[in-house]
């Protein structure tokens, strides 16, 4: 990044930027027009970001100097741009309907069958009852993407669907909570794993199998109420699941990307799988938006362009993600992963140590709920913060009274991202507003399962542009391997009862824990 010229010239600009107040900018009346740009079904106004025409062309240059677009073309045809562990990064061929992969079409035809086993009443358990509950086991992309989705459309939910839950905490008090509201004879769990061996997942299901066991008695159709969602067809039939109840992914699919795979079964399961189609169908068209719209009209590349220009240039390390529908609860969770554990590296693609700023903290929650909660911070706060409010057009009814809320829910977050911008002089400092606080505003049509296809794919391909311009790969992610190794030692550790090896500060409080556990 720091050897083209647009950094050059967008250190410099950023400079001379220092002191112009944000709220400045709108004396030219034409700025909206300038900054903000659509596309079928979206919209993104970028005015409230400290740019200038100048500053733009500067930060399309940079995504030119830097080849973006063919970095896209190589993402999308499926090229290994995960180096650092020899495999692509091909989660876009999950959701082309119009060109499926063989693989891709096949699990698609099993997820059918499942939706429609399920929808019809048809899967049934160990006494011949049908199904009316799904259990999600799984942690990471296995359980934050179809979470998030399942909650969004929860009001979309298919008449004949089962209800789904998700589980995905060690401590297994989710799990057990869960379990007491359920039947066994009408239970059934998904346990969703890439490698089939991640130990948070599999005694959470080792947990569900022994529930069922209890219940059942019979080892062997106790399995008709498990399907295990995987890469690893041995390990699934290893524990024990049907081969008529696995589900396949492959390595080319990274977690956190994975909603798109049979790891959104769930989805498929409350939205039907012409709803699940229907979110990847928003997924895939804005793919083609992000390779064929160019630079200076592309939602997603100018996402991340503007985060680079914030992150590196203006210095601001916080990144606030303000959805203003509370169907977009879990979208603020979801994002965390998918943007720190993709570019939160500290090394480029040939092992260099980076010299500059990669992915900010990011954190969120639901307009509303936030307005009362961490707004404080934003408006009269030491830290300067970037934040995007998404909002839509349509709210959750067409009665006089959803509509009224609707238009509140339009007024709040309007009016927050404008305070956030002007700000408000006071002779009283604690009613001093400073202002100055930048944002993007993105508007949706509705959230539907369309819709948020669209949304998601936008912030993954966001995530991708920045990883281009700051030389990262966003696909591995070696930074969550270590705590899962010394996790095992330190397991082994209480089960031997020995903790004489480890620091101080974890044996002090190992110590601590047996002491209260056999006083007890």
């Amino acid at each position: 990044m720091k050897n083209t010229q647009a950094y050059s010239q967008l250190s410099q600009l950023a400079e001379n930027l220092q002191t112009t107040d944000l709220k400045s900018l709108f004396d030219d009346e034409n700025r909206f027009e300038q900054f903000h740009v659509t596309m079928p079904g979206a919209m993104l106004d970028f005015s409230k970001q400290k740019i200038t025409s100048e500053i733009f062309n500067q930060l399309v240059s940079l995504a030119k100097e830097v080849d973006l677009k063919g970095w896209i073309d190589r993402l999308i045809s499926g090229e290994k741009l995960n180096h650092t562990e020899g495999r692509a990064a091909w989660h876009t061929a999950l959701r082309n309907l119009s060109e499926p992969l063989p693989e891709v079409e096949l699990q698609w035809h099993k997820m059918a069958y499942i939706v429609h086993e399920l929808h019809s009443k048809q899967m049934r358990g160990y006494s011949g009852k049908p199904i009316y509950d799904v259990v999600n086991i799984g942690v990471g992309g296995s359980d934050l993407g179809p979470l998030m989705v399942t909650h969004a459309l929860e009001m979309q939910k298919k008449p004949d669907a089962p209800n789904v839950h998700f589980v995905s905490t060690l401590d297994g008090r989710q799990l057990q909570s869960i379990l007491a509201k359920l039947n066994p004879e009408t239970t059934l769990f998904v346990v969703a794993s890439k490698s089939f061996t991640t130990i948070d997942t599999l005694s959470l299901a080792e947990t569900a199998k022994e529930w069922m066991l209890d219940h059942c008695g019979c080892s062997t159709t106790v399995m008709r109420h498990f399907i295990g969602v995987s890469t690893n067809v041995p390990k699934m039939s290893e524990w024990g699941i049907l081969p008529d109840y696995q589900l396949e992914f492959w390595d080319w699919v990274g977690g956190r990307f994975s909603l798109w795979s049979s790891i959104g079964l769930t989805i498929a399961i409350q939205q039907g799988m012409e709803g699940f189609k229907t979110l990847l169908q928003g997924a895939h068209d804005m793919d083609t938006h992000f390779q064929e719209a160019p630079i200076e009209q592309n939602l997603p590349a100018l996402v991340g362009l503007i985060g680079v220009w914030n992150t590196n240039f203006l210095n601001l390390a916080g990144q606030a993600i303000l959805p203003y529908d509370s169907r977009l609860k879990h979208f603020a969770g979801y994002l965390e992963q998918l943007e720190m554990e993709s570019n939160g590296k500290h090394t480029q693609r040939d092992g260099e140590f980076v010299d500059y700023r990669t992915c900010p903290i990011l954190w969120g929650e639901v307009g509303p709920n936030a307005q009362h909660a961490f707004y404080q911070l934003l408006h009269q706060g030491t830290e300067r913060v970037m934040s995007d409010f998404i909002l839509f057009k349509e709210g959750q009814g067409t009665d006089e009274r959803a509509q009224f809320h609707q238009n509140l829910n339009i007024a709040n977050c309007l009016a927050q991202s404008r305070a956030m911008m002007v700000g408000q002089e006071s002779d009283d400092p604690h009613k001093h507003y400073p202002g100055n606080q930048v944002s993007n505003t993105l508007l949706l049509d509705r959230v539907d399962a369309y819709h948020l296809g669209m949304l998601v794919a936008l912030y993954e391909h966001k995530v991708f542009t920045q990883s281009v311009v700051w030389n990262i790969n966003p696909f591995d992610q070696w930074g969550v391997e270590l705590g899962k190794k010394i996790a095992l030692n330190i397991l082994d550790s209480i089960e031997q009862k020995q903790a004489d090896h480890l620091d101080g500060s974890t044996q002090g409080i190992l110590k601590q824990i047996w002491e209260h556990t056999y006083a007890n």
